[in-house]
C-alpha cells in the first residue's frame, strides 16, 4: 500500500537472524525475559520509542502491547489499529494468576471501548468482543500468502525412511492445554509413523523429558523454531497435521490457529479438537476429522484409522479447493479497506 514499515519486537538469545525482510526491524534487547517486569519494561521501552517516532499510522499487536500505542496515538494524534489475535485475558497462563488477570482486565476495559478501528482473527473472537464493548472487530484470518515452488527438501532429506508416515505439529506457541504431551504419549501406540514437533513453547522441557522417559527418541523428533521457508519443507512433506487444543478456556475455545491454514495450504489432511472455529472449517470442506478425549490412546487410534482411511483421498482431493477459496489475496482486503477507511 505504499506505507513504510517499521516492526517492533524483542531480541531474544533464540531469535533467529532476520533475512531478506522488505521493512525495517526495531528489536530490543531487554533486561528481563518474562513476568511483570518484562512487561511493565517493554511497555515503557515501547512507549519512548513510539513518542518519538515519526509515524501515520500505529499497529498493536494483541493486549500487551496496546497502552504504549494507545497513549502515543492520543498524544500525537496518530491513527491506531488493535489487532487481537486472541481472547488475551482468557490464556490459560493468567487464569491461575488472578492478580495479573485483573490488572490485563481492566486494562482491555479500559480501552477497547474507545477504539475505532480494530481486527481480530475469526468471527467467534469478533462476537465476543462485540458483546462485551461495544466495538466492532473486523475478521482478518491469518491466512498465508501463497508459496511460490515447492519445498526444496524430500522426505529423505528430512529423515524419513520409506513407508513411514510423517505427523506434524507445528506452532510458536506449543504451550499448556494444547495437547502436544498427549500428542507425543500417543506415539507409543503407534508403528510405521513419526512425529515432528517444531517450534517452541511452554511445555518444550516437558515434551523433551516425555521423549526421553519413554525411549520415543525414533519415533518422535522436536524441531526447534525454524525459519518459515525451512518449515514449509516439514509441512508441504507430512501426511498428517495436528491441531488439538483443550476446550479449557475461551480463548482455546474460539482459537483458529495459524497452523490450520498452514496444513490446508500444503494439501495436508488435519486430525483436530471439536473447537467451533476449527470444526466449522474442516466440517465446510471436509478436509480430515476429530478427536473426541485427550486420552494418548484415542489419538494414536484416530491417526492410525485416518493414515489409512478410504477418505484420505478425498481429503487430498477437497485440500485443493479449500486451497483456492483461502487465500491472502482475498483475506488482506478487509484490512486493505480498513485502512482507506482511516484517511
Amino acid at each position: 500500500m505504499g506505507f513504510k514499515v517499521t516492526l517492533i519486537g524483542r531480541e531474544l538469545p533464540s531469535s533467529t537472524p532476520i533475512k531478506n525482510w522488505n521493512f525495517d526491524t526495531k528489536r530490543m534487547k531487554l533486561l528481563f525475559k518474562k513476568g511483570v517486569l518484562f512487561y511493565a519494561f517493554f511497555n515503557f521501552r515501547l512507549f519512548f520509542y513510539l513518542l518519538f517516532k515519526k509515524s501515520d499510522v500505529l499497529y498493536a499487536n494483541d493486549l500487551d502491547t496496546l497502552l504504549p500505542n494507545y497513549l502515543v496515538s492520543k498524544l500525537k494524534g496518530t491513527k491506531l489499529i488493535y489487532d487481537s489475535h486472541e481472547i488475551f485475558c482468557e490464556v490459560p497462563e493468567l487464569q491461575e494468576t488472578p492478580f495479573k488477570k485483573r490488572i490485563w482486565e481492566r486494562l482491555e476495559k479500559r480501552i477497547v471501548p474507545k477504539l475505532k478501528y480494530c481486527i481480530t482473527v475469526n468471527q467467534s473472537i469478533a462476537n465476543y468482543f462485540k458483546k462485551k464493548y461495544g466495538t466492532e472487530f473486523k475478521v482478518v484470518r491469518n491466512i498465508p500468502a501463497e508459496v511460490n515452488g515447492q519445498p526444496i527438501k524430500d522426505r529423505s532429506e528430512l529423515g524419513i525412511k520409506p513407508g513411514i508416515k510423517m505427523i506434524v505439529l507445528q506452532g510458536a506457541g506449543i504451550n499448556i492445554q494444547r495437547g502436544a504431551e498427549e500428542l507425543v504419549m500417543a506415539m507409543k501406540f503407534l508403528e510405521g509413523a513419526q512425529l515432528f514437533v517444531i517450534g517452541g513453547g511452554d511445555v518444550w522441557n516437558k515434551l523433551e523429558q516425555l521423549v526421553k522417559e519413554n525411549k520415543l527418541e525414533d519415533k518422535v523428533k522436536l524441531i526447534k523454531r525454524i525459519p518459515k521457508e525451512e518449515l514449509a519443507n516439514y509441512t508441504f512433506n507430512a501426511d498428517l497435521g495436528i491441531s488439538i487444543d483443550k476446550d479449557t478456556n475461551l480463548n482455546y475455545s474460539y482459537s483458529l490457529p495459524n497452523k490450520i491454514f498452514d496444513y490446508i495450504h500444503a494439501e495436508v489432511p488435519i486430525l483436530a479438537s471439536k473447537l467451533i472455529e476449527i470444526e466449522s472449517l474442516i466440517s465446510k470442506f471436509n478436509i480430515g476429522a476429530f478427536i473426541t478425549s485427550h486420552e494418548p490412546e484415542h489419538i494414536a487410534e484416530r491417526i492410525g484409522w485416518m493414515l489409512h482411511s478410504p477418505d484420505y483421498k478425498l481429503w487430498k482431493s477437497n485440500l485443493k479447493q479449500a486451497k483456492k477459496a483461502l487465500t491472502w489475496e482475498e483475506e488482506r482486503k478487509v484490512l486493505i479497506n480498513l485502512v482507506h477507511s482511516m484517511n
